[in-house]
């Protein structure tokens, strides 16, 4: 369901012109792919009673949580300077992202405006002076890394015990089988 959801947000976010950055959707979308994948292969693994399957997916889904609750871990210890720091680098290294941002949030400049620089924000054409990104950002990353954080834990959760249940399904006779038969 996750893999599903991932993929259903990015063409969301594409299709009603929030995210125009292919980069980020084409990675969030393989990401969903790849655990939809994942999925599939427990699934296959259960169903078949295949032991080398199931341990594979269990592996996987080891590692998936590992790596989500790290992620998770990270976005709620982020305090607000390193958030800053985190946006400014970020503000820096991307154009096409920095023209959604001020024509959405309706804001020029990071900290301060350069009347050299463009800015698509409707303040602009309206003739009107705008605020600085920086602090609407920071207000929007803060609620943004807490959900992300609270959903990551949530779900890494959810990955361990479903590495727990494939452990003792792995070691379980298939029912199916010859019973005299060894495992």
């Amino acid at each position: 369901m996750v893999s599903l959801l991932l993929i259903g947000i990015a063409a969301w976010g594409i299709g009603f012109g929030l995210i125009s950055s292919l980069r980020v959707v084409g990675v969030v979308i393989a990401v969903g792919i790849f655990l939809f994948l994942i999925a599939l292969v427990g699934l296959i693994g259960a169903v078949k009673h295949h032991q080398v399957l199931l341990f594979f997916y269990m592996i996987i889904l080891l590692l998936v949580f590992i790596v989500q609750f790290s992620v998770s871990c990270a976005c709620l210890a982020l305090n607000q300077e390193q958030q800053s720091q985190l946006l400014e680098v970020g503000w820096n290294n991307t154009a096409g992202a920095r023209n959604d941002i001020q024509r959405n949030l309706d804001c020029c400049g990071f900290r301060s405006f350069n009347p050299n620089d463009t800015c698509l924000a409707s303040c602009v054409k309206d003739g009107h002076l705008c605020p600085p990104c920086a602090p609407i950002i920071g207000r929007y990353a803060g609620e943004v890394l807490r959900f992300v954080g609270g959903i990551g834990l949530f779900f890494s959760f959810t990955e361990i015990l479903g590495v727990w249940l494939t452990y003792r399904y792995r070691n379980q006779k298939d029912p199916r089988a010859n019973p005299s038969a060894f495992l």
